[in-house]
This record gives structure tokens, C-alpha cells and sequence, in this order.
């Protein structure tokens, strides 16, 4: 629990092994149990075929929904499904105090049809900036984390992105095409060009670990819900990599983002890759 006159960042030195600890028993409890093993009634549809919830993502949502809120009195949680459920709970993003946003399970498509490519997304910020982030892949048992300003790590070991090797194609993972309008469509037709190896993106949460890693160049997106980049944009961030948006700003958790942006191993990608995005 936050002591009154404890800073944010002093809160995390206590206490980020308890949100990591957190995020593994939500998994293991509610996430875990029912991959490969849903039944029909526990998965519906939101906003179309693509766009799928499972009692996996509500449950787990509701288990760090009230650990995160008791290790932080005064902090709120925007999650996933709780804005699904009331979109003004989004506003608390723009607000004073401090902020968890939860994706209880990033990539629940490939969670529905069984494939191992899915996440547990935690990241905490205030006033707009993300200070820590918690990006846990269940299924090989990999925590990636990162605080502002003191690095990024995979299962304790250092994440250092780097720049890209020179002569080869760059590989970047794009929106799937049913979540872009026209407009953002031809953006990223600019993607599909000489140099540039692009594929539709999985978990965003996963993309942008692999670009933290250095196994994928940049992603592309064109939507800005804050569940599905606030974790990953800081571990990029953390591991020497940069994000920018088709207006050339970096992008903001808080919302009203010119799209897509993209995120990349350094800023010399991602300006090459908007550039590209703004052809």
C-alpha cells in the first residue's frame, strides 16, 4: 500500500514484484485454465467478428481490477472490458490520479482458437505518461517489464532493440485491415513497398516485444485504444526504440493520435516508416 507522502516512483520500488506477482496469479487463475478448454457460452462478440471477449479476459480483468486498486488506494483502473461496459471510465486517463490500464488478454482471437500468441498487459501512468509497464506472455512463462527511465528487461535480462541490420527488407507488422477506415487503409498501403517486408500484426502486446527484442523492425497501427500500447510503447521506449504518428508527434495514451503511428527499434525507422505511412 502507498504511503501518503510516497511518490509514484517510490511505490514502484516497493512494489513492482507485487504487480508482477499479480499479473502471473491472474493468469494462472483465470487466464490458464481455460485456454484451450472454452466452452461456447464463454465466448461472445463485441463489435464484430474479430473483436471477441471470453470469461478469461472478464475474470481476469475483475482479479487485477481489485489487487492493482488495493496496492494503490486512490489509483483507478481503465480495463479493456470495463470501458467496454461504460466508455466514460476512459476519461480517468486525462485526470490527476494515477492510472492502471489492463488488457487482461491481448490477442484474444489467437486465445479463442487456441494458439499461444496472447498476453497480460498491466501498465501504470499519470497525467498521460506511462511510468511502468508488465507484459506477461503465459504460455512460455516470458515478464517483460519496464520502469521510465531505468531500462527495460525480459525475465531480468537487459532489452537493447537497436538499429536494424543495413541491406535487408524491414520487417513491420501492420493493423489487420478490419480495424482501419479507408483513409488509414491507404496509409498503410504505403508499407507495401520495395524494402519493406510487412505482415498483419498478432498481439499488439507481443509486437511490441519483439521489436524490444529486435526480432521485428517497427509495427504499424491504426487504432489507439490505450489497453493495447501503453505497456508496449514504454517497453520500446526503455529498449532504445521510438514511436511516432502520421502527424510526426509522438503518440499519446491519452487519445486524439493522427493515424496510424508506428513504433520502432530506433527513431531513424520509425521516421522512415511514417514516412512510408505518409507517401
Amino acid at each position: 500500500m502507498i504511503e501518503e507522502t510516497e511518490t509514484i516512483e517510490e511505490f514502484l520500488a516497493r512494489h513492482s514484484a507485487d504487480v508482477e506477482e499479480a499479473v502471473r496469479k491472474a493468469a494462472a487463475a483465470e487466464i490458464l485454465p481455460r485456454f484451450r478448454r472454452l466452452a461456447e457460452h464463454e465466448v461472445e462478440r463485441k463489435s464484430g467478428p474479430h473483436d471477441l471477449v471470453t470469461d478469461a479476459d472478464r475474470l481476469a480483468e475483475l482479479y487485477l481490477t481489485g489487487v492493482l486498486g488495493a496496492l494503490l488506494p486512490g489509483s483507478v483502473v481503465v480495463g479493456e472490458e470495463a470501458v467496454h461496459a461504460d466508455p466514460d471510465t476512459y476519461e480517468a486517463l486525462q485526470g490527476d490520479r494515477p492510472v492502471w490500464i489492463v488488457d487482461p488478454v491481448d490477442g484474444t482471437r489467437q486465445f479463442v482458437h487456441g494458439d499461444p500468441g496472447f498476453c497480460t498487459l498491466v501498465a501504470l501512468a499519470r497525467r498521460g505518461v506511462v511510468l511502468a509497464s508488465w507484459t506477461y506472455a503465459p504460455v512460455p512463462d516470458q515478464l517483460a517489464t519496464a520502469v521510465r527511465g531505468q531500462g527495460a528487461f525480459l525475465d531480468g535480462e537487459r532489452l537493447r532493440a537497436g538499429a536494424p541490420e543495413a541491406g535487408r527488407d524491414l520487417r513491420v507488422a501492420t493493423s489487420h485491415p478490419d480495424f482501419t477506415t479507408d483513409a488509414q487503409k491507404r496509409a498503410l498501403l504505403g508499407l507495401w513497398a520495395d524494402g519493406v517486408a510487412a505482415r498483419p500484426c498478432g498481439s499488439a502486446g507481443l509486437e511490441y516485444l519483439a521489436v524490444a527484442r529486435g526480432e521485428l523492425d517497427a509495427t504499424a497501427f491504426s487504432w489507439e485504444a490505450a489497453w493495447d500500447h501503453a505497456a508496449g510503447l514504454l517497453l520500446v521506449e526503455e529498449a532504445g526504440g521510438a514511436h511516432v504518428t502520421l502527424s510526426g508527434d509522438p503518440f499519446r495514451v491519452t487519445g486524439g493520435n493522427t493515424l496510424p503511428f508506428t513504433a520502432a527499434r530506433d527513431a531513424a525507422t520509425a521516421h522512415r516508416v511514417r514516412n512510408l505511412l505518409s507517401a
